[in-house]
């Protein structure tokens, strides 16, 4: 996980980026299908929060610059109709995170209700576990939380909502070596990126990761009549061996409902990290966000499905 000073590729700095999808946005360059790029990538929070912010910071983030995404990139010659297919190459991370619990947002909403925020100053090759507390380290996977290209529908879209073309998936495995494919809605795909992470669980439980700026490079080409009613992706090996190595600790929620159910396993957990490693209600849900993964375990039993968090122990060790 290298910097990219001296490739020969262009870089597409994040002066050039935008908080939601429109179909209407200039592009900020063209590239040939097969070509490789750099898109320097802001954090969810566009800088806002630095070294020295505390929670009262939380309060002062303008909504309407959350999740900012570096781009459009057109590609010549994507059409409606084909699948725009992003090959992640690689990352290059800041070394500065940060995670939060913000009112109002996240799966257990109403239980935490006071903002709280976590800064994290971590080893910028990704190698070592970023530190959360002298009994907590979190191993690191960059990847891209919002990745995707523009709808056929004109006017401004909410950059927070996933959607059929991508967008804010928060899926940790859009990491390194990953294959995505994109459906094409508008000429040229109009590909954009950011929301990058350092780390963070499936489900995002909390509503946050380890927000960081980095650079990514990707290469874009195209399948041409081949686009994919949704994302799809492939990846190039184990996609948890920097989780699994001393196993998990798992609660589970049961019932007729999907999101009650999550909501359970997860309020599981932090009920049990809580008592087990003698942590903060408030630290337990960050943590739970940034390296627990949420699974729907069953969902054929009639009438209760099963949903299980897993939390893994290496963190602790």
């Amino acid at each position: 996980m290298s910097g990219h000073a001296d490739t020969p590729w262009r870089t597409i700095h994040s002066a050039h980026h935008h908080c939601g999808w429109d179909n209407a946005l200039e592009p900020v360059t063209t590239v040939a299908p097969g070509e490789t790029l750099t898109l320097q990538c802001l954090d969810a929070a566009g800088g806002h929060y630095k070294p020295e912010s505390t929670a009262a910071d939380i309060a002062t983030m303008d909504p309407a610059r959350v999740n900012p995404v570096t781009g459009p990139v057109f590609v010549d010659g994507a059409e409606p109709g084909d699948a725009l297919k992003v090959t992640i190459r690689d990352f290059a991370p800041s070394g500065f995170g940060w995670s939060a619990i913000i009112p109002d947002f996240g799966l257990l909403a109403d239980q935490f209700t006071a903002p709280r925020l976590h800064l994290w100053d971590y080893d910028r090759t990704a190698r070592t576990p970023g530190v959360f507390s002298t009994h907590a380290r979190v191993p690191l996977k960059p990847f891209a939380g919002t990745i995707g290209v523009a709808l056929a529908e004109p006017g401004a879209h909410d950059i927070i909502p996933p959607r059929r073309t991508g967008g804010n998936m928060d899926i940790r495995d859009m990491a390194a070596g990953t294959e995505l494919y994109l459906p094409v809605e508008v000429a040229g795909a109009l590909f954009s990126v950011g929301d990058t992470h350092a780390a963070q669980g499936d489900g995002e439980v909390c509503g946050t990761a380890i927000e960081s700026a980095m650079d990514i490079t990707v290469t874009l080409d195209l399948v041409k009549g081949g686009a994919p009613a949704f994302p799809r992706f492939s990846t190039p090996g184990p996609v948890t061996r920097h989780l699994d190595a001393k196993g998990y600790e798992a609660t589970t929620g049961i019932g007729p409902d999907l999101m009650t159910a999550a909501r359970d396993a997860v309020s599981g957990m932090v009920d049990h990290l809580s008592r087990w490693r003698d942590l903060a209600p408030e630290d337990a849900y960050l943590l739970c966000s940034v390296c627990g993964d949420l699974r729907i375990s069953e969902v054929v039993d009639a009438p209760n499905w099963v949903v299980s968090f897993y939390f893994p122990r290496i963190v602790f060790e």
